[in-house]
């Protein structure tokens, strides 16, 4: 396991790497199943992912709902692209950014039963990327990560 590696290529876009010592099909469950999803997707100590639906087809929606003590926060977005255990490609919206759409994609990769995750966020503007750039988003998802490596034993 490794921390996320962050970076932004363009003035639009942010690409978070990370890799699992776990095998694809794995990872692609852990992220594609809710039940799974709602065990590590909860950033930092404290929070909750109390609601996770995904309806895990092209056209498909999703929803995330955390929770934590001071406050609530809910995304969701719609699948444009799926390739199996390869390849994911939605949209994200944030309650808190009704106004602003994200483009994601995820692809899955393999290498000797080492999975990397490479995740390429593509917002509308440069304003927007910078403002995501401030915010503490790659300390939550690196939590969660952190909880994505200790779950990953208990789905073989």
């Amino acid at each position: 396991m490794k921390p996320l590696k962050l970076s932004s290529p363009t003035d639009t876009t942010i690409k978070i790497i990370r890799s699992f010592d776990a095998p694809r099909h794995l990872v692609w469950r852990a992220h594609t199943e809710p039940d799974l999803v709602k065990r590590w997707l909860t950033g930092p100590p404290g929070h909750t992912m109390p609601e996770c639906d995904i309806d895990l087809r092209v056209g498909g929606a999703y929803r995330y709902v955390w929770e934590w003590s001071e406050g609530r926060m809910s995304a969701n977005g719609v699948y444009r692209d799926i390739e199996d255990n390869r390849r994911l490609v939605c949209t994200e919206v944030f309650d808190f950014a009704p106004d602003s759409k994200t483009l994601v994609e995820q692809t899955f990769t393999e290498h000797e039963g080492r999975t990397t995750v490479a995740m390429r966020l593509t917002y509308d503007s440069k304003a927007t990327r910078d403002a995501v750039l401030q915010t503490p988003m790659d300390e939550g998802l690196e939590a969660s990560y952190i909880n994505l490596d200790a779950l990953l034993p208990e789905t073989v």
